[in-house]
């Protein structure tokens, strides 16, 4: 799956934060939903435009991101 294709940022969407393509459902929103209970259902419900597809891209753009990710140690 490529997260491209459900995945997009746009400068003048949401200030550029990612999100679903063809929404305004940013990426972010739909995480802390789902890390605060919500289940996929419960989304699909709420969101008719959101679809499973989608929320997968959305949890890999996630791993993706945190794998990305680099840490520095700060001496002190």
């Amino acid at each position: 799956m490529k997260t491209s294709t459900f995945i997009t940022s746009n400068p003048d969407i949401l200030m550029g934060k990612p999100t679903i393509t063809g929404t305004r459902l940013a990426v972010d929103m739909i995480l802390e939903k789902l890390a605060s209970g919500q289940t996929e259902q419960q989304l699909l419900e709420d969101y008719p435009r959101l679809t499973h597809e989608a929320i997968q891209a959305v949890l890999l753009f996630a791993a993706e991101t945190v794998r990305e990710m680099k840490v520095y140690s700060i001496a002190s």
